[in-house]
Formats: structure tokens, sequence, C-alpha cells
């Protein structure tokens, strides 16, 4: 049972409505508003679904990830790569936080800021997840 709602302020409905949020006893739940129904969808069932398929990027570019990180920190050693691929096989766990705590606000407004935005349809099924692209090799 999600006791936050991670992304509150970035999931829209397919009509690009921001979705409120609200709790049904202690879940918390976004707010679809159906021409004046308004469903509650548990927000743990939006959440994860945008989750999953971020975990599955992270899976699909460790080392690039890896490799741009250790750029951004400007220590290209053994040790730094080590601390950085252990922090990437972890990932699951900090999830599982995640879900637990929420994002901190200042983090869901810069999301929402560089253009993060998860749309949904009625049945709290993802449609899209629009995220911020990176930066392509030209643009370096």
């Amino acid at each position: 049972m999600g006791k936050k709602a991670v992304f509150e302020g970035l999931v829209f409905d397919e009509n690009d409505r921001q979705l409120d949020t609200a709790f049904v006893g202690e879940e918390a739940c976004y707010v679809i508003d159906d021409e004046g129904f308004r469903r509650h969808i548990p927000s743990e069932q939006i959440d994860c679904q945008v989750l999953t398929a971020m975990l599955n990027q992270v899976e699909e570019n460790k080392d690039l990830i890896t490799e741009q990180t250790v750029k951004m920190l400007g220590q290209d050693d053994l040790f730094t790569h080590a601390i950085i691929q252990n922090q990437l096989e972890n990932v699951d766990d900090q999830m599982k936080r995640l879900l637990e705590q929420g994002l901190p606000e200042a983090g869901r407004n810069y999301l929402g800021m560089l253009g993060f935005k998860i749309v949904v349809n009625y049945h709290g099924e993802v449609l899209r997840v629009e995220q911020p692209a990176m930066p392509s090799e030209d643009d370096e």
C-alpha cells in the first residue's frame, strides 16, 4: 500500500489535466476526473509502473551511467567505478524506499520544470512517460 504518491503533481490524464491526490484510508491515490466521477487509483499502481520502466532503463544503460557519472565527478579510477556500480546494483532497494517515502517536493518540482510528465488512462495504466532526453554527442 502506497503511503505517498511518489509522482504527485507529475501525473496527467489523457486530456492533459493534472491529477489530484487523495487518501482512501491510509492509501495514497491519484484522482482521475472521469466526467465528474472521481476515480481513485492507488498511487502504488501508477508509481510502480513508472519506477519499473525507469529501473529497466538503468539496467540497460549501467555502463553509460557509470561512465558519465565518473566524468561528472572527475574521478576516473577503479574505486569510483566500483562504488557507482554497487549503487546501481542496489537500485531495487532505493526504489522500495522511494515508494515508502515519496520524492521530496523540490525534486518533483525540478522534474516538472525539466518536462517530466506521466500520462495515464482512466484505469491507471501508464500510457507514456515524457522525460527529458539525454544530450546527444553533438551537443557537447
